[in-house]
This record gives structure tokens, sequence and C-alpha cells, in this order.
């Protein structure tokens, strides 16, 4: 069945219903040209959106944006499964037809002519089988077809499917990968003048070869985004690594000198300059910003660090890919192909690129952060439509969130750091994006912090504090913040760099901050972890290749060098858990590389480790980041308590010291991003993360739930 309509709100939402040049956008290969600073202080174009009330909760919506067919699929699962299947609505937009050379071909096949138009109609099928698998449906129903009117004349293709409350649409923007000139999708996004034509594929009711300049990609993903009103974005990488090539890590597919694919990275780029564009218009026009949260996705990164799933949910990933890549032998309806052959069977798992064994997330870390305030009320902060943004529970133990407060900053990167001084005062850490231009103008981003005047009290202004790097090109690649305060006033502040090693500044008791040093150290991947020990020394963690690596303080007050540890296994390379065990001991909880049950270590003496006792950790399998705090019990030992996403998602919660099984929310609650742990003002124990409709959720275990 086809139509064609432009793309309304109300049109977009019924249908549901019923049913950089090689420097910017991917990276250089050589010097970059002395210039623009990384530590630029721009506001960003989605500084309209900053101290504005956000737009009402409502229904959720997951809306993703992939360079090619099948981008979704190996790197933004298991997350967009689990939410799909926990009932949201998801729009997947696809900006390439991904056409590569037109050869849909594996062995004991015939040979046959490249055809871009038959290969490009192949890979939409086979999203088409793994969608309707995802949701519920026969891996051949029958989809709705229809064509879309966008902004500047283009038209995209749209296909509709429905299994009760799950829905998805996937959209079609097409673009040849290669088109008139040699014009690739980093052209598009670095170069004033570029043009860019889409690609008609076998079949589609989309008959029109569209023109694309830079804008008017922009404005494409801005109508989208303001048709569907997303909860939930999900991207790729914006910013992806520098990595090496030689002979242990061969260039294969990645761009330059960068872990990632040539389209990835514009592709991302453009959807984060489209998300602030949508962020400031809807804003003017609405005098409200509209509520969502972004998640980015690495790429071609998965190949480069130990695997971070465990079987069970890579088998998960793969039952939907091989979906996608269906087979020549399939019976789908479709003449031009039935999938992507090549991605079809057991070859995904076969593949030495190990593609499908990770998911890793570009800016990790909490969200929101949660603490209590000074009334004994829990309050969190995170990132709400690219805005710094803080919830308070309106009373004391409630359970309920009043509106969310707009503290402006954007457009940021969606972890946060929070910290509070050693009087009280609040502060906020982001990653911003303080130019997002392309076109051959500017493309910089730097840390930035917000700091309470008083304990409780309101918040200055925004401060750049720059970036560690001092070329806009390498600051592109530094991580989000975390951070910390020591009892003598100072605040300590850690990013990962563009080397992938540790950079430091820190402010002193009279507020001023010191310079950016360097911390070196070895190779780490995004995700730090800082706590604090018994005796209330700094250390900060980062998952390495074959071991954690820490930085710490001899003493408190000295300053925070790396100080390698002894006998550690190498982690998958999700963020870990760190906290005080019930002896005192600074305790470090985290998942060997494609396994499902933590494994929990204790530091002894500053620089050696033991293992601890692990018996509360049987049982807890899952995959992720994983999240530790102390809990503290009257007339007993402090608990040790471990939070971390299930296998299949969902959060939960164990004692690692009773060997009790793991505790999981009455509420089944499945995170965006990652959940945060802490206890109230009344000693109880209290998780917070962000749900689907980008609001979040509180969960207290009850008193003998076994947490």
């Amino acid at each position: 069945m086809s139509r064609r309509g432009s793309l309304s709100r109300r049109s977009a939402l019924a249908g549901i219903a019923a049913l950089t040049a090689a420097g910017a956008a991917g990276c250089t290969t050589g010097d970059e040209p002395p210039g623009r600073s990384s530590s630029a202080s721009g506001t960003g174009p989605a500084a309209a959106g900053a101290a504005r009330a956000f737009s009402a909760a409502k229904g959720a919506l997951l809306l993703q944006v992939m360079a090619h067919p099948d981008d979704d699929l190996y790197f933004m699962n298991p997350d967009a499964e689990h939410i799909v299947r926990a009932g949201v609505p998801v729009v997947s937009v696809y900006v390439t037809a991904g056409e590569a050379v037109g050869q849909n071909w594996i062995e004991g096949m015939p040979k046959a002519e490249p055809d871009k138009a038959a290969y490009s109609s192949a890979r939409h099928q086979g999203l088409r089988q793994a969608y309707a698998e995802m949701i519920g449906r026969d891996r051949f129903a029958p989809w709705k077809k229809s064509v879309l009117d966008l902004p500047g004349g283009v038209r995209a293709e749209t296909n509709e499917l429905v299994n009760g409350k799950r829905r998805v649409r996937l959209v079609f923007l097409n673009i040849a990968m290669l088109s008139a000139g040699g014009t690739r999708l980093p052209q598009l996004w670095d170069r004033p003048y570029a043009v860019m034509q889409s690609l008609v594929a076998a079949g589609s009711p989309c008959t029109t070869v569209s023109t694309y300049r830079h804008q008017t990609l922009v404005d494409a993903l801005v109508a989208l985004m303001d048709a569907h009103r997303p909860t939930v974005v999900h991207t790729m990488d914006p910013d992806p690594d520098y990595q090496v090539h030689d002979a242990t890590h061969p260039k294969d597919n990645d761009y330059g000198a960068c872990s990632d694919h040539r389209d990835h990275t514009p592709t991302a780029l453009f959807t984060w300059k489209a998300l602030a564009q949508w962020a400031a218009e809807t804003t003017r026009r609405e005098g409200r910003a509209p509520r969502f949260t972004t998640t980015a996705f690495r790429g071609y990164y998965n190949q480069r660090w130990p695997h971070n799933l465990p079987l069970t949910v890579v088998d998960d990933k793969h039952r939907l890919v091989e979906a996608y890549g269906g087979a020549p032998t399939w019976d789908c309806g479709n003449p031009a192909g039935c999938g992507d052959y090549g991605q079809g069977g057991d070859r995904p798992m076969k593949n030495r690129k190990g593609w499908i064994r990770s998911t890793h997330h570009r800016y990790p870390g909490a969200g929101p952060v949660a603490d209590s305030d000074r009334a004994g009320r829990l309050e969190a902060y995170g990132v709400l439509g690219m805005q710094a943004v803080r919830w308070q529970e309106t009373s004391a133990g409630s359970g309920r969130w009043g509106a969310p407060q707009n503290l402006g900053g954007g457009p940021l990167a969606p972890a946060l750091a929070s910290v509070k001084d050693a009087k009280g005062r609040r502060l906020l850490f982001a990653l911003r994006f303080s130019e997002l231009e392309g076109q051959g103008r500017g493309d910089a981003r730097e840390i930035v912090v917000l700091e309470q005047r008083t304990p409780g009290g309101s918040f200055r202004a925004w401060t750049g504090l720059g970036n560690p790097e001092h070329r806009s090109e390498r600051g592109r690649r530094v991580g989000v913040p975390a951070a910390i305060a020591t009892p003598d006033g100072r605040v300590h502040l850690f990013v990962r760099n563009a080397g992938k090693g540790l950079s430091s500044r820190v402010r002193e008791a009279d507020g001023s901050w010191g310079r950016w040093r360097s911390l070196h150290g070895q190779e780490i991947q995004e995700g730090l972890t800082v706590a604090l020990d018994e005796r209330r020394r700094v250390h900060v963690f980062g998952a390495g290749r074959d071991t954690v690596h820490h930085w710490g303080q001899e003493a408190p007050g000295e300053p925070v060098r790396h100080m390698p540890l002894k006998g550690l296994p190498g982690p998958g390379g999700d963020p870990l858990g760190a906290a005080l065990g019930p002896d005192g001991a600074l305790t470090v909880v985290y998942r060997r590389p494609a396994t499902d049950e933590p494994v929990a270590y204790r530091l002894t003496g500053g620089t050696g480790t033991e293992r601890a006792t692990a018996g509360g950790l049987r049982g807890f399998g899952g995959y992720g980041a994983l999240t530790a705090c102390v809990l503290p019990r009257r007339g007993r030992k402090d608990a040790l308590m471990i939070m971390g996403r299930a296998i299949n998602g969902q959060i939960q919660l164990t004692d690692a010291g009773s060997g009790d099984s793991p505790v999981r929310s009455p509420g089944g609650h499945v995170p965006v991003g990652t959940a945060s742990l802490t206890t109230d003002a009344g000693h109880r124990l209290c998780a917070v993360g962000l749900g689907p409709d980008a609001t979040p959720w509180i969960w207290r275990p009850a008193p003998g739930s076994g947490a």
C-alpha cells in the first residue's frame, strides 16, 4: 500500500498510532591546521532553550537516526529492543541508501552485475523482517508503505507496522552513499557547497530523486523530530576515538585515523545539530523546551576493545541481525531480495570484527545523578532537551517528583557530574557542544561548570573550563567529566582525553581553578569512576584492555597520580562500581569480558589488591555499567549494595556480602542510560533512573525485601 503526504505533526502521529570533511566529519589523516581553540565559550544553537520550562510529560517515543540499515541492530541494541518491548513506539531513520557497491552476494550464489537499487531494497526488507520480530509479528508480515514530503522539496519512503502497543515506523531518506562527483556524507557535513542525491530503491513507492545540501538534511531531521516529538533519541557517535592502525589493529572499515565508518560520524553530527536546532525552534515557538533525552552509541569502536556483552545478550542481538540478513532462499515477497545476505546465518557471530558482541555508549554516566537536599528531599540532576535539569522530590520520602527545573547550559552531552563541596554548595559539570556548525566552520567541545552561590541557594552563571586538548579536532575526543569533592575544600575534576589517558583540573578551597594537567596512564575506555577511601583519599578508575587502571593519592591533599594496581584481571569495558565495603576497604565491582556475573575486589595498601568475598554477586547476571553504594545499618555492619541491569534490561539490586538473590523493582524499570544509587536523608536506599518518557522514577526497596 502506498500513499503520499506532507510530514505534519498530526499525520505523523496518526500514522504511527494507526498501526565531516575528513578532518571534521571523520578523522584527520594529518596535522590539523592551527586556528580555533577547543575551549571556545559560545553557548551553541540550543541556548534559546535555556531557563525555559519543559513541555508536559506525554507518551514515550524512541527516535533513532542511523547512517545505514543495520547500524541500529549492531550498535544500539539491546537498549533499543528493551525500550520497544516495554511498549514504546519507535521511529528509525536511515540517512543513506546503504547501497555500497550493489552486491548482495554470498558463497553459493551465482555472480551477477552490481545493482545498487536492488541491494538497497533488500536491506530495507531485512529491516522489516528484523523489526517485525522485535515487536512480535511474523517476519514476513505486510507493512504499510507511504511517501513523506519533507522540507526542501525532498521525499522519503516510510514503512509502518503495529502489534498492539508496539509500533514501528521506518523512514528511508536513501541518500546515495556515493553521490555525483564522488560526494559522500563527510563532504556534505563540512563543505559549504556540497550536494548529494537520493537513490531510488527497487520497488519503493518513493520514485523521486531528491537533492540534499547541508541544511536540507538538517531541516529534514528537524521536521521528523518535530512531527514525532521523541522522548528518547538514539544517535551514532559524533566524535569517535582516534585509532592507531597496525598489524594488531588493521584499518578494516575505519575512516582516516578514527575507529568508525566515514558515514557514521557525519550522520551523528547532523543529528546533534538538528537536535539543537529543533530544541531552539520549539522553545521560541511554544515557549517551552522539548522534553527528551539522548544516547549516543559507539560504532566500529566495538572491534577495538574487549567485548562487554554476555553470550545471552549477544544471542538476542544476533536473532534480530539474522532476521535482517535473511537468505536468498527466503520467500519474503520482495523481488529485489530478502535481506542483507552477508549478515545472515551465523556470519555475524563468526566475524572477527565482533561488532555484535558489544554495545558502548559514547557518553556513559549516571543519568540522572541523585542526592538529597537540605530539606531531606531527593533531588536529581540530569540533561533534558540538551539542557541541565534538576528534579526535586515534592517532600521527603514522597517518591514523587516536582516539575523539572531548566538550568540551561546547553547543548550538553547527556551525562553530568554532580558534587557538593565542603561547604555544601552544589557543582555540576558537563561536556558542552560549544560549536556544532560544519560547513568549514566551528566544531568544538568544552567542559563547563555550574556552581551554587550558597548551600541550597541559587546558581551562578555557567562557566567554561576549557578543554585539556589545545586543538579543537583533538578536543572533540574528550569524554564526559567525573568529579569528587574532598574534606579539605577542593574539588577534583577528571576527563578522559584524546590520547585515552586522564586529564584533571582542581578547584581550590578558595574557588580558584588550577590549570589542566595530564595524569598520563595507559589507554582506558570512556566512563570514569571516582571514589574516596576510608582515609578520604581520591581514587579514579578506568577500564583498560587488560586490567583496571587506577589513579590515586598517597595521602589526603597530595596530587592525584597514576598508581597501577596489581592483580586485577581485565574488565569488559563498562563503567565499574566503587564504594567502601563493610570493613572500610574500598571495593571495585565489574564484569570480565563477555561475562554476566560481576566480580568484586577490595583495595589494600593503595597499590595492591586481593579478591573480596563474592558470594553475594552470584546470580546477579546482567550486562552494562554497575553502581555501588554504602548502606548504613544501625546495630549492624554497613552493607555494600550493587545495582545494574539484568539480562532483560531491568534494574536489579543486591547486597554484595549477603549471598541473597538479587531484588528487582516491582515496577520493572528499564532505565534509559545508567540509573544512580544513593541513600536518602532517612538512610533509605534509593535507586533513581530516567524512564523512556524522559521522566525520572524512584525505587526505594522495602525493608526486608532482601535489599
